[in-house]
């Protein structure tokens, strides 16, 4: 396999991936849950706790503005990252599911109305449809879905008749957590706006894979979590055009959003902070700078090329297997590199159990898509997703795996 990126060079940056499981070599295949982190990401946040550790945007002394300067630079990378226009549009949280929410409770539940519409997909992961179905409830708004055909891809044809019901919003996972599927999301949101629609794209399987530009898809808000992307568990982040952010309320309240407080009142402070409450996770922002900086080194394209090599080199040795069933769209065009799979006649926990025997982690479950795996007629699934630091040799490890779950299970 030649997908240009020397994937043994890559490999030492990431010190967990050298050590023995059960006997075996690690083989890490459950990146879509969360992705390992290179050395310069953890020396990052032990040199900010060392050398850097204080409140931001409250004080004077050195290290509180110290710690403020590294925070509003990963604010700055993290704008870059996804080609926003300037660096206020980037909200910090702790994960998509918290910017999801952020969108819901700050714009949505001000601006729609009973009646309205909210326009989702089949394929939506729990975080981008819990929400919604919390926030139609309180304010009597209808849920509509873009459906998904037997290969897992979104029937678009359907499409303009579902934005002419109402529809006020829709909100798109850019890639499937279970099926790997990549989504078209600016030519959605063109049809979107066309019908003045307000777009918001769940970017948590797309950003750490390939390239986003926001001005290019042209949505209203779009949301990303780090630890998908090498960066630290509690880093996330939301790209909303200032507009929207400008015209949102605060999602919580108390310390840091605010301009002015008296005993009887508040005024907020501006996008971004006025969404930002409270001691942040300073650790986790800092240790986002040099995870965006290495995805960016490496290049999207480069590790979107890699993973496409993996999944086709996936997709055809796990159809080789006696038995099994795969999920999603039946080679690499237009996906990711997730590949969802059941063994006849073995429960999914029983597949990722004997794999762990071999070394190879493997996620098993709904994947927090309950809806999406009932409609392919399961109750789970495991599923193997690659990432830049992984082989063709692994998937071979993986393929060895399963005929050893077949043969005893089966």
């Amino acid at each position: 396999m030649n997908s240009g990126l020397d994937v043994e060079k890559i490999r030492p940056d990431f010190p967990i991936l050298n050590q023995i499981i059960q006997g075996h070599p690690l083989v890490y295949f459950d990146n879509a849950a969360t992705t390992q982190k290179p050395v310069e990401v953890i020396d990052a946040v032990r040199k900010y706790y060392e050398e850097s550790n204080a409140n931001v945007h409250r004080g004077v002394h050195t290290l509180s503005e110290r710690a403020s300067e590294l925070y509003e630079n990963a604010r700055a990378d993290a704008a870059r990252f996804l080609n926003a226009k300037q660096p206020e549009e980037i909200v910090f949280v702790r994960n998509a599911t918290e910017g999801i929410n952020l969108v819901s409770a700050a714009w949505a539940r001000k601006f729609l109305s009973a009646g309205d519409g909210i326009l989702l997909t089949e394929m939506e992961h729990h975080a981008n449809l819990v929400p919604w179905q919390v926030l139609a409830k309180e304010k009597d708004l209808r849920l509509l879905f873009i459906p998904i055909d037997s290969d897992g891809r979104l029937q678009l044809d359907k499409l303009d008749d579902l934005l002419a019901q109402n529809v006020k919003l829709l909100a798109v996972t850019h890639a499937s957590n279970v099926l790997g599927t990549v989504n078209p999301v600016a030519e959605i949101v063109h049809k979107a706006k066309q019908q003045g629609v307000v777009t918001v794209i769940d970017g948590a399987q797309a950003a750490p894979h390939l390239k986003v530009d926001v001005q290019k898809i042209a949505c209203d808000f779009y949301v990303c979590t780090g630890h998908k992307m090498l960066g630290p568990t509690g880093s996330g982040f939301v790209y909303g055009q200032i507009a929207r952010w400008q015209e949102a309320d605060p999602y919580q309240t108390g310390g840091s959003m605010i301009n002015e407080v008296t005993y009887e009142s508040s005024t907020w402070n501006e996008p971004p902070w006025k969404f930002e409450a409270g001691t942040p996770d300073m650790a986790a922002a800092v240790g986002l700078t040099p995870a965006l900086g290495y995805l960016s080194s490496v290049g999207l394209d480069n590790i979107m090329k890699h993973e496409a090599a993996l999944a086709d080199y996936g997709l055809k040795r796990l159809s080789e297997i006696e038995g099994i069933q795969l999920y999603g769209p039946k080679t690499s065009r237009d996906r990711v590199g997730i590949i969802s799979f059941n063994l006849k006649g073995v429960h999914s926990h029983d597949v990722a159990t004997v794999c762990d025997s071999f070394g190879v982690a493997v996620r098993s479950g709904h994947h927090c898509a309950q809806p999406l795996i009932r409609k392919f007629g399961v109750a789970a699934t495991a599923r193997a997703s690659f990432y830049l630091y992984n082989t063709t040799q692994e998937i071979d490890r993986l393929v060895e795996s399963l005929e050893e779950a077949r043969r005893i299970l089966a």
